[in-house]
C-alpha cells in the first residue's frame, strides 16, 4: 500500500521531504507533483524503477525517460549541449519543458534510447520537486503519470493513491498541479523540434 504524504506546495516540510528522500534511497517509486502535472519518480541507480514505470504506463523500450534536474549544472552533466542549445535551454529553465538530447556517459545505458542514445532532461519550476532534488543530491528518473487509456494525466493526490495504491510506494500531495504535461523539444539533431505542445510556451523553439 502506498504511503500518502501531504506536503505544503510553497513551503514543503523538511521532515516530510527527508522521509521521501529516504524512501527513494531505499529504491521506492513515488508519484509526485511537478510544475506541469503528476509524474512517477525514482533514483537513476534503481535498476527496477524503469521497468516498474514501463509496466504502469504500458511503455516500450523506445520511450524516452526524463531525468529531472535541480539546476542547469546538473543538467549539463547528463546531456551534450552545443552553444545554441546551451543558451536557449538555459533561458527557458526552470520551466515546463522537457529537452531530448544526446546522453553523456553519466547516464546509464539502460535509461537512454536504445538506438538514438538520447534522453530527456528538465528543470521543473516547483518548490516541492526542488526540495526533493536538493535533499537527494542527484537527478530523478521520471515519467509523466499518464495512465493507459487516459487522455489527461492524473492531478489529484487521492485519486493517484486510489489508482496506484499497490504499484507505487509513496504519493506526494501538494495540491492541484494542473493537467498539461511538459512541452517536449527534441534537440538531438542540432536544432529544436517541438514534438509535443504542453504547458511550456512552444513559440520560443519554433
Amino acid at each position: 500500500m502506498a504511503r500518502y504524504l501531504d506536503v505544503h506546495p510553497h513551503d514543503p516540510q523538511p521532515r516530510t521531504i527527508s522521509q521521501v528522500v529516504q524512501m527513494l534511497r531505499d529504491d521506492a517509486l513515488i508519484a509526485y507533483p511537478t510544475d506541469s502535472c503528476y509524474a512517477l519518480g525514482a533514483r537513476m541507480d534503481d535498476h527496477a524503477a524503469a521497468d516498474r514505470i514501463r509496466q504502469i504506463r504500458h511503455l516500450d523500450e523506445r520511450h524516452h525517460f526524463t531525468l529531472v534536474c535541480s539546476d542547469f549544472t546538473q543538467l549539463g552533466q547528463l546531456v551534450q549541449l552545443d552553444n545554441a542549445a546551451f543558451r536557449a535551454i538555459k533561458a527557458a529553465t526552470p520551466g515546463a519543458y522537457t529537452f531530448i538530447l544526446p546522453a553523456t556517459k553519466e547516464v546509464p545505458r539502460r535509461l537512454a534510447h536504445p538506438k538514438k542514445k538520447t534522453v530527456g532532461v528538465r528543470i521543473p519550476d516547483n518548490r516541492v520537486v526542488q526540495a526533493l532534488l536538493h535533499e537527494l543530491g542527484e537527478p530523478l528518473l521520471s515519467s509523466t503519470l499518464l495512465l493507459p487509456g487516459h487522455e489527461v494525466p492524473l492531478t489529484d493526490g487521492w485519486q493517484v493513491k486510489e489508482e496506484l495504491d499497490h504499484l507505487v510506494d509513496a504519493v506526494i500531495d501538494a495540491g492541484d498541479c494542473g493537467t498539461e504535461p511538459t512541452t517536449v523539444v527534441d534537440w538531438s539533431e542540432g536544432y529544436p523540434e517541438v514534438v509535443r505542445v504542453g504547458a511550456g510556451d512552444p513559440s520560443r523553439f519554433e
